[in-house]
Formats: C-alpha cells, structure tokens, sequence
C-alpha cells in the first residue's frame, strides 16, 4: 500500500471512530486493534494530514564514526608486522592504545583496504602406523550389530592389516567359534594372539577351549 492510500485508510479509521463515539467498536469494523486506532487518533487531533503519513525509521542520531584514519593506520600495522588475524589485532589495539573496535569492524577495514588473507601453515604431523612386527603376531576381533538378527565379525590383522569379515544371525558363542575357523582358513599365516573386548561372545568356555587347541592366546 503506498502512502496516499494510507493516508486515506487511517482518515477513515478515524471518521469511523468519532461517528460510532467507541474506540473498540470502530477498531472491529476497521479490522485493526484497538491500540493502532488510538495511535492515529492521538496524531490526527490537529488535523494534520502530515500526521497520518509514516514516521521515517532513519535513527535521529547517526552513530559517530568509530574508524579513524589513525586507527585505520594502527589496523594496518599490525596485521602487516605481525600477521595477526582481526581477532589478536581487536586484542592488542585494547591492551596497548586501550581502543575498543570489535573484530568484525576490524575485518571490514582490513577488508576495505584490500589486505591479503593470511597463510596458515600447518606442520607436517609425523604419523606412526600402529603394527605389531610379525604377521598373525596380534589379530583384533570385533563385532558389530548391524540390524536385527544381523551381526558383522570382523577380523584385523595389527601387522599385515588383513581382514575377514563374515554376516552371523547372533553373536552367540558357537558363530564365534564359527568365525574362527574362518579366520584361521583364511589367514595365510599362523595366528599367536587375538585381542576382543571380551564380550560375552568371547568370554565363554566354548570359545576359550577352541583357542586353547590352536594354541592361540587371548589378550585384551
């Protein structure tokens, strides 16, 4: 709606008003709350046109300028003699000139003069593969519920990073010595230790006396 016809919509609010001589009834049949009503009528009692028009919402006090070319100057400085990033040059400009200017403006200045982002260089991370020396030296078993009545085992080999995986309905002790002959079968090489996290799969009789006859350990 532009403004004339507002205008014209708020002088008939108010000729409504003073023929019903009731706020509220004339606000329900303009279809507006009472309180707009009110407002409009507080402002028309001089009958100004220019009353009913709507207030501009341009703050009366423009906020003061924050950024000084000096400050600009100080920015600028620190971020080319220090690489610092908006947040360090925010803290160093209030612990050593005590200027408060938050990092968001400091990065519209940097921004504005045209400053080059800065390089992070990242150190080289010396990565150590965990292995055991020996192949079948330490076998990981472990095992995984994947739905219901569908349980992954999983077999890793520490040195050689071989695996076997197999699909069991349960993780009950006799899939467990079911597995481990395929371990066994398909493992190219004698198997010494296996580690699991002893679970009940694991930590049964049946499980436990079918490792003692490969004179396989079971570690934790």
């Amino acid at each position: 709606m532009n403004e004339k016809r507002k205008i014209i919509a708020r002088k008939l609010w108010i000729k409504t008003f003073e023929e019903l001589g009731s706020v509220s009834k004339a606000a329900r049949r303009c279809g507006i709350p009472r309180s707009t009503l009110y407002r409009w009528i507080h402002r028309y009692k001089n009958r100004d046109e220019n009353c009913l028009k709507d207030k501009s919402k341009k703050p009366i006090k423009l906020a003061k300028q924050k950024v000084t070319p000096e400050i600009v100057n100080m920015v600028l400085n620190l971020r080319n003699k220090n690489d610092f990033g908006p947040q360090r040059i925010s803290t160093a400009l209030l612990r050593e000139h005590q200027i408060q200017l938050s990092p968001p403006t400091i990065w519209r200045v940097l921004k504005n003069l045209n400053a080059k982002p800065l390089k992070r260089y990242r150190g080289k991370k010396n990565i150590i593969r965990y292995s055991r020396p020996i192949p079948g030296d330490r076998v990981q078993i472990d095992v995984t519920k994947i739905c219901s009545k569908c349980y992954q085992f999983t077999a890793v080999d520490d040195c050689t990073r071989l695996r076997v995986l197999r699909i069991y309905s349960s993780k009950h002790a006799t899939n467990t010595v079911l597995f481990l002959g395929e371990i066994l079968d398909h493992f190219p090489f004698p198997i010494q230790r296996i580690q699991t996290d002893w679970g009940t799969e694991f930590f049964n009789d049946l499980f436990q006396e079918e490792l003692n006859i490969h004179a396989i350990k079971s570690v934790q």
